[in-house]
């Protein structure tokens, strides 16, 4: 059976942080996996169902870490050409260690051109930036060796802290090239907005480009306009057969949402 999992609602300005605070604990509590937070830092529209990441996601999940014990903490998916990928390791890897090992780094290429554009990112190259920024990564969080890139190199340098186990890295996406990234670089592969047919015919793609033991998993969205959660546990269900590990759930706006988690997770154990 796989494991549910949240991707909590950042998409409102009027949201208090605290709410936050508390969806993480009741996620914990009702047995979700991990806790997700999604990432746009200049987006061209108001945030919404389209733009979400109001409160930036490292920083707030060590503030989550902080409020936890057991729960995962992730992106989903903090867009990473958009960003120092130095910075981003001495983030990630400073959580790692106020959390207990507890971060799951979940990157994605990007999508909206006027939002790289508004940060002064190249688009043309996020791809390529992408594959590279996470090969640093992994030397960063390793803390010895000097790295030469495209983009970014250095021959000599410090790196502190170092995790005290690997960071599992996730990418996120679902097209051919998205794939092939996976394979060749991630732990973990998150497709988002797949039937559970769609789920499996990339699963076969995926598992057709290399032999690594790679987790995957799913998101999928109940936002309680449904009579109730039935028909999200069957389609995570769903997925599960199709080769799922996890099914990750967006539960739609702040408002209710503890409720709709509830009810999701209630409706989970007892479709077991």
């Amino acid at each position: 059976m796989a494991e549910i999992e949240v991707v909590l609602p950042n998409e409102s300005p009027a949201m208090p942080p605290k709410t936050l605070v508390e969806l993480a604990g009741l996620a914990e509590r009702l047995g979700y996996r991990t806790a997700w937070l999604p990432d746009h830092l200049l987006p061209p529209g108001e945030y919404g169902d389209t733009y979400g990441g109001v409160y930036e996601p490292l920083v707030t999940l060590s503030y989550l870490a902080a409020a936890t014990n057991d729960l995962r903490l992730g992106t989903s998916v903090l867009v990473l050409p958009m960003r120092n990928p130095f910075v981003v390791a001495k983030q990630v890897a400073t959580l790692a260690r106020l959390s207990g090992d507890r971060v799951n780094l979940g990157v994605g290429i990007g999508w909206d051109r006027v939002e790289f554009d508004n940060v002064g990112a190249d688009f043309a190259t996020r791809g390529a930036r992408t594959d590279e920024a996470i090969a640093l990564l992994r030397r960063l969080f390793a803390g010895d060796g000097s790295f030469a890139g495209r983009f970014h190199g250095f021959e000599a340098g410090v790196f502190q802290p170092v995790p005290h186990r690997p960071v599992p890295i996730t990418v996120g996406g679902v097209t051919d090239r998205a794939l092939v990234r996976v394979a060749a670089l991630a732990d973990e592969w998150q497709g988002v907005g797949l039937s559970a047919s769609a789920f499996r015919d990339r699963l076969a793609h995926l598992r057709g480009l290399t032999d690594r033991p790679i987790r995957v998993g799913s998101r999928i969205t109940w936002t309680g306009d449904q009579a109730g959660p039935e028909t999200a546990v069957r389609q995570a269900h769903g997925l599960a057969e199709a080769g799922a590990d996890s099914v990750a759930v967006w539960f739609g706006d702040h408002g209710g949402a503890a409720e709709r988690m509830t009810r999701f997770a209630d409706a989970w154990r007892r479709s077991g």
